[in-house]
């Protein structure tokens, strides 16, 4: 039996099964391949698979490194996936017999090759911890005709703003190796509590992940910290910061430009200088984002404000310079328009 799958892994293969690869995934290497079609499959098994010679490249056996092509005729033996990844496979088939979790979104720039969408806070960037859909999901579910839609790269669930999808491999191959070799830039504007100090322009803090223990609350959640220097387990972090915007003691608006990618990069390095963001449920002023919550003299704050706002890249194909800008959700723009942060 044969099968031709483009962009959209099958979430598991219950028998032996031939993949033809197609234009987007050609030049891919052969274990990236079928990690890709074989979703929840560990990484031991995919390469004791190649090893052993049950995965065939045109009726012979390939190495891990070799490279597939258009055309080629890749054999896929029988394996087992994880439970966990079962049920979210079954549980996306049913949402897309429903019908209900399909949802487009803001567009901001679209072309035969991405999508650069304007995401809402509070929607998870893809399904897994407890959420069923996330946005990559829902987009292939209001856009069944698309073969390829894959995430390019990845906002926290609290953060609006830019987040592109690329509609072909080459592209996403081309935009992720931009995100990789930090030739984007990407820049955010943040609310923290209090005056920023306006000689404070370069956070570089190396970041520590870590989880939560039952001692903390919420064991098993992800955190982040900052680290010394000679840390083993510290990543380089760096974030530059510029004040846009003041309002006598109480706020200030920021433009955080971050020059590497991390976990919750901005909101820890913004906290461990002692000026959270307005709204953070995990590093912020949890006093303070509970009288946020409360409309008075000011609206309501009932999210996190952080909101990627500007992103600059080359196109993947034509290699023009992009500068893609989003503007502040309604609720952030009537926030800051309350608290009047003025220039400084």
């Amino acid at each position: 039996m044969k099968h031709i799958i483009g962009g959209n892994p099958a979430p598991h293969v219950p028998q032996v099964t031939t993949v033809l690869v197609d234009e987007d995934s050609a030049g891919q290497r052969l274990d990236n391949f079928l990690m890709r079609h074989l979703k929840g499959v560990p990484k031991t098994h995919v390469y004791r698979i190649i090893r052993s010679g049950e995965v065939r490249v045109n009726k012979g056996r390939a190495s891990a490194d070799s490279r597939v092509a258009t055309g080629d005729a890749v054999r896929l033996p029988p394996v087992r996936i994880s439970e966990r990844v079962a049920e979210k496979a079954e549980a996306m088939a049913q949402g897309m017999a429903r019908g209900a979790p399909a949802r487009d979104f803001p567009i901001l720039f679209e072309d035969d090759h991405l999508i650069a969408i304007d995401k809402p806070a509070g929607v998870a960037v893809h399904g897994g911890s407890g959420v069923s859909f996330g946005v990559i999901e829902q987009l292939r579910m209001a856009r069944p005709q698309a073969k390829f839609l894959e995430l390019v790269h990845r906002l926290d669930r609290d953060t609006s703003g830019i987040l592109l999808i690329a509609k072909k491999r080459s592209a996403l191959t081309s935009l992720q190796d931009q995100f990789r070799e930090r030739e984007t830039g990407k820049t955010y504007l943040a609310l923290v509590v209090g005056r920023w100090p306006g000689n404070k322009k370069v956070l570089d803090k190396p970041l520590h992940k870590y989880l939560l223990d039952g001692k903390e609350g919420n064991a098993g959640e992800r955190r982040v910290k900052v680290v010394s220097r000679d840390d083993p387990n510290g990543m380089p972090s760096v974030t530059l910061v510029k004040v846009r915007g003041t309002n006598a003691t109480a706020f200030t608006l920021l433009e955080v430009t971050i020059k590497t990618g991390r976990t919750h990069q901005i909101r820890v390095h913004l906290a461990s200088e002692g000026h959270p963001i307005a709204g953070d449920d995990k590093y912020g002023d949890f006093e303070l984002n509970k009288t946020l919550l409360r409309a008075g003299k000011l609206p309501s704050l009932k999210r996190m404000f952080l909101h990627a706002w500007r992103l600059q890249f080359n196109h993947p194909v034509s290699g023009e310079r992009v500068e893609l800008l989003a503007q502040l959700p309604s609720e952030l723009d009537a926030f800051v328009t309350h608290a009047a942060p003025s220039s400084s």
